[in-house]
């Protein structure tokens, strides 16, 4: 018979499992799955598409092409388990196999934090310092900052429909990348933190970066991002590092797959509440439920 100390270190010693409420097409989403494969071995996850897309008819013409928008479908689960019906969201699952619902858990910067906490993982492998309080402080800093000024302006590039409101958003975008290559050179490179240790940040931003690609395609040569800004040299010398990590490398969609999927929100078809906030004229961060529902 197993004493209770030694059930207690079985159970401490677990590895955690979830369903994980995702879309493959997702970059918030995107951020929740490479937390959890850079933790691969301490985490497990069954991936459950719970968010997809839909086009009505359009009986009435609206759009001059016989169809209507596209609507985001999504699970009855991730209904019932978030109050915004958005991915990422992690339900746990109890040793017996029973998800456990009362402890969901949502938000893709929250996310990161969370899983890379009950990965238990060493120090070397955190993705925010547990030992450093004032690197872990630099990091909520740092994500904040390349969501607002890196990620969601993405957005505006593709949703906006005035030339001038594009560059707006392209330029403010540039502007992050630098603020962010300024960052980069007060460590030691070419990661966010000391010693290329992967962390939050890199994993807020990765998502976006890769995704930039799109922006050539649908909006012209203007707007790629500049190979040959010194100021950005960081930020590319960055880039090129963490796309080529195992982790990050294995979570990528295929280009062409998900260049057909943001012409959605490039041709003003997508219904989604990031797509309308950025209609409506705040940022992609700035989403509200019950403004941007549809």
């Amino acid at each position: 018979i197993m004493s209770s100390a030694k059930v207690a270190s079985a159970v401490q010693t677990a590895i955690p499992k979830y369903r994980y409420l995702s879309a493959w097409f997702c970059p918030f989403a995107h951020r929740a799955t490479l937390a959890l494969e850079h933790h691969k071995g301490r985490v497990e996850y069954e991936w459950v598409e719970a968010l997809g897309w839909y086009q009505q008819e359009d009986k009435d013409n609206v759009t001059g092409t016989g169809q209507e928008w596209y609507y985001h479908w999504k699970a009855d689960e991730l209904k019932r388990v978030n109050p915004s019906a958005l991915v990422p969201t992690l339900i746990p699952v109890t040793q017996d196999g029973t998800p456990d619902e009362t402890k969901v858990v949502f938000e893709s910067l929250v996310t990161i934090d969370y899983v890379d906490q009950v990965s238990q993982a060493p120090e070397s492998e955190r993705l925010i310092p547990r030992n450093d309080p004032y690197w872990a402080a630099q990091c909520r800093i740092w994500e904040d900052r390349v969501n607002r000024d890196c990620c969601s302006p993405y957005y505006g590039v593709l949703v906006r429909k005035e030339d001038s409101e594009r560059r707006e958003h392209f330029e403010k975008l540039i502007q992050g990348l630098t603020q962010f290559s300024n960052q980069l050179k007060t460590t030691t490179g070419p990661l966010f933190l000391h010693n290329s240790q992967l962390s939050s940040v890199d994993l807020a931003l990765v998502p976006w970066a890769w995704r930039y690609y799109v922006f050539e395609h649908y909006r012209g040569p203007d707007y790629i991002i500049p190979e040959d800004m010194p100021e950005l040299e960081p930020y590319h010398e960055w880039y090129h590092h963490v796309m080529n990590l195992d982790c990050v490398k294995r979570t990528l969609p295929d280009k062409e797959q998900y260049l057909e999927h943001i012409g959605k929100y490039a041709d003003g078809s997508a219904r989604s509440k990031v797509a309308n906030a950025v209609r409506r004229g705040v940022a992609a961060h700035e989403l509200d439920d019950e403004k941007d529902e549809y």
